[in-house]
């Protein structure tokens, strides 16, 4: 007993598994691909309902993407009251908009407080569902064995890897000819080596516009090149949040009345930004989100240096011109130091798991049913991809620990009738 307590608290791989080398390893409770919030978030909930769980991640640590992938200066966009994890707030000395490290330090924090200890450098390679066994059989090749491959089985599958698996960069004719630096915003740290260079970001969204603000501040200059329209709202109207105002305002209204609302406000702080080149889409803001989860941008300084002209607007990019030339598709060409793609993420869900009812062919969750989404069949799960950010990975987890804490009772109870039913023969 004392040592099924030790794996069900450390939610380590059986020992089989750890010591003789083999192949297969049966787990206790389910199996959580991803170890970044979503990943954690599920497994503080499993472990509040006493739950074992194995979460294995490809990457050496916790959340990867915001401890490798962001920029130096990159904050919360929400408050932090909305990007709590379940079950644990953030300290109440940190700011409303927390800095990337005080988001780090709360997430390594909270994976300590469930005893969330990931197998990490697991990089999941293949997840199909066995129907003739009811389990999932889950490859992961291990970067510390020299890329031996371990195949988890598990009757539960938690698909926790997010919507920001890989890096999403557009194919540019002539890219090879270009002798200046090309780079993903993944790979962007801080504008301060970039000083006295002109540089083209490829994105307006809010990665795209906060690195031509860091790069501003670091003396760089920034053009800024946007393909299609972009709703820029003020991070806070009225002394509060953007973003609380609208949760809001939806509880009582339809979300194109609040969407109406946010851009009439939009309008009387920021001005017309189609004047500057940034020209606002048909739908509004909240029903571009639902539809294709894309967020407005929440100004957090860039705007002002948009209408000064420090950072400049030009068109998308139509290739690269040799040398240090960029064609935009009006024709006209310039020369650059750097060009960064603030172009984003997408998942990698359909590269590994196979015959899933619950994915696009893009890795996006299906919405056909909203209020369930997390859940598909045969015991498989996503949490965070719904689009609605920590908030709704949040909401996903406490749903899928649910379901599965009750699901995982109802099998002990089984064992434990059979149990008794062979000690009275």
């Amino acid at each position: 007993m004392q040592e099924q307590a030790a794996d069900a608290a450390g939610n380590s791989p059986s020992r089989r598994d750890q010591n003789s080398g083999a192949g297969c390893c049966l787990v206790r409770g389910p199996i959580i691909v991803g170890a970044g919030p979503s990943g954690l978030a599920v497994a503080a909930a499993l472990s509040r309902h006493a739950v074992p769980f194995t979460v294995l991640e490809r990457s050496d640590g916790i959340a990867d993407l915001w401890t490798n992938r962001t920029y130096d200066r990159l904050r919360l966009h929400l408050p932090k009251v909305f990007c709590e994890l379940p079950h644990v707030g953030f300290p109440a000395d940190f700011p409303t908009y927390p800095t990337k490290h005080d988001f780090l330090r709360y997430l390594r924090s909270y994976a300590a407080r469930f005893a969330v200890s990931p197998l990490f450098g697991r990089t999941v390679t293949r997840a199909r569902f066995d129907a003739a066994a009811s389990l999932w059989r889950v490859t992961a090749v291990s970067a510390e064995d020299g890329g031996r491959a371990t195949e988890y089985v598990s009757p539960w599958l938690v698909v926790a890897s997010g919507e920001n698996a890989e890096v999403v960069v557009p194919k540019v004719k002539g890219r090879g000819r270009f002798a200046g630096e090309v780079l993903h915003s993944s790979a962007y740290r801080s504008g301060e080596r970039f000083k006295g260079m002109r540089v083209l970001v490829v994105g307006c969204g809010n990665s795209g516009m906060e690195m031509c603000l860091d790069l501003c501040e670091h003396g760089a200059m920034p053009f800024m090149s946007v393909r299609s329209g972009v709703h820029v709202l003020p991070r806070e109207m009225f002394g509060t949040s953007t973003f609380g105002i609208a949760m809001k305002l939806l509880k009582w209204l339809p979300i194109k009345l609040v969407d109406r609302f946010l851009l009439l406000v939009a309008k009387m702080v920021l001005g017309d930004t189609e004047k500057h080149g940034l020209r606002r889409p048909k739908l509004g803001p909240l029903e571009i989100k639902n539809i294709t989860g894309k967020s407005p941008v929440l100004d957090v300084g860039a705007w002002s240096l948009i209408k000064s002209g420090n950072i400049k607007i030009v068109p998308e990019v139509e290739s690269f011109t040799g040398g240090n030339g960029v064609r935009f598709v009006d024709g006209n060409e310039m020369d650059f130091d750097a060009v960064i793609f603030a172009t984003g993420y997408r998942s990698n869900v359909p590269s590994w798991l196979k015959d899933s009812e619950l994915f696009t062919e893009d890795g996006k969750a299906k919405a056909q049913q909203p209020a369930s989404s997390w859940r598909g069949p045969n015991g498989l799960y996503c949490v965070g991809f719904s689009g609605r950010g920590l908030l709704g990975a949040g909401a996903d987890a406490l749903s899928a620990a649910a379901d599965i804490a009750g699901r995982w009772q109802a099998v002990a109870a089984a064992a434990a009738a059979a149990g008794a039913k062979i000690s009275s023969v």
